[in-house]
């Protein structure tokens, strides 16, 4: 049974390739397609199958995915383009005959009105009009969003955000990859919808004390009107466009947008989920 990871260069991608090879999946029915190939030549050294794939190119789409029975579509990351992209995997894994369509979406996504969420439900909508069998993961934030912030934070002696009092159900890569895998390997999965999110939920407080637990130093939460957030990120570098979805996105967390209570991550990783104090500890030691 051939399974193809799309985006498999990414971060998320290498760690779901990873955890196919750890439950038992042969490499060689392992197809990690990505643009930037010479990423995955460890995994290819190990019988893995690299194949050059670009989103935007419907020839190396086709050929990515021919012959494959599960696709994992991980969400491309340029926003503002997603939907046409997801749109060419879907259309080569119907061409395909692809048993099951696996895609990242985002928590919540038929209830939260986070703009960010607004590709995502696009796609879902068109896995809905293809009649291509799918499962929807739609993962939560990843804890990395915070912790790979690590060296700005303190610099600053603060997290800045717009996202109030609210609580947001953060998990790491790892564990929604570990999701991931346990689900293109699973029988029965079409038609599936995961909700899927940290254990613990904690708010941006939370974050900050966590920090300041872990390095020693005094950090603390600096709560802004969405519109001074957004500026902030603009003056360090984030495009205009992409700040205020950010700042928009701490608002959807105010609004418990991004709490997630189901269970679903750690039921299929068959472990707690990876905690706020571990990856921030985690984050510390290697700073």
């Amino acid at each position: 049974m051939t399974i193809v990871v799309t985006g498999a260069t990414g971060q998320l991608g290498r760690h779901v390739l990873e955890a196919l090879l750890e439950r038992g999946v042969p490499a060689r029915d392992i197809v990690a397609a990505g643009r930037s190939v010479e990423k995955l030549e460890g995994f290819a050294a190990r019988g893995v199958r690299a194949q050059a794939m670009d989103y935007t190119d419907a020839g190396s789409v086709e050929a990515a995915l021919k012959g494959a029975k599960r696709v994992l579509l991980i969400s491309g990351s340029e926003v503002g383009q997603r939907v046409e992209q997801h749109r060419t995997v879907i259309d080569a894994a119907k061409a395909a005959g692809v048993e099951l369509l696996a895609y990242t979406s985002i928590a919540n996504a038929d209830t939260t009105g986070m703009k960010l969420a607004d590709e995502h439900k696009a796609t879902e909508a068109l896995l809905r009009e293809s009649g291509v069998p799918f499962v929807l993961l739609r993962n939560g934030w990843y804890l990395e969003n915070y912790t790979e912030q690590l060296p700005g934070t303190l610099a600053q002696g603060a997290v800045a955000g717009s996202a109030g009092n609210g609580r947001v159900s953060g998990a790491a890569r790892v564990d929604y990859a570990h999701a991931a895998a346990a689900v293109l390997v699973a029988d029965g999965q079409a038609g599936m919808v995961y909700e899927l999110g940290g254990d613990d939920a904690f708010s941006m407080a939370d974050l900050a004390a966590e920090i300041s637990a872990a390095t020693g130093k005094a950090v603390t939460y600096n709560d802004l009107p969405a519109e001074d957030y957004a500026g902030l990120l603009a003056s360090v570098g984030v495009p205009e466009g992409f700040a205020g979805i950010l700042a928009d996105s701490d608002l959807g967390i105010a609004r418990g947008d991004l709490l997630v209570s189901s269970g679903d991550l750690r039921r299929l990783i068959g472990r707690p989920t990876t905690s706020l104090a571990e990856a921030v500890r985690s984050a510390a030691a290697s700073a």
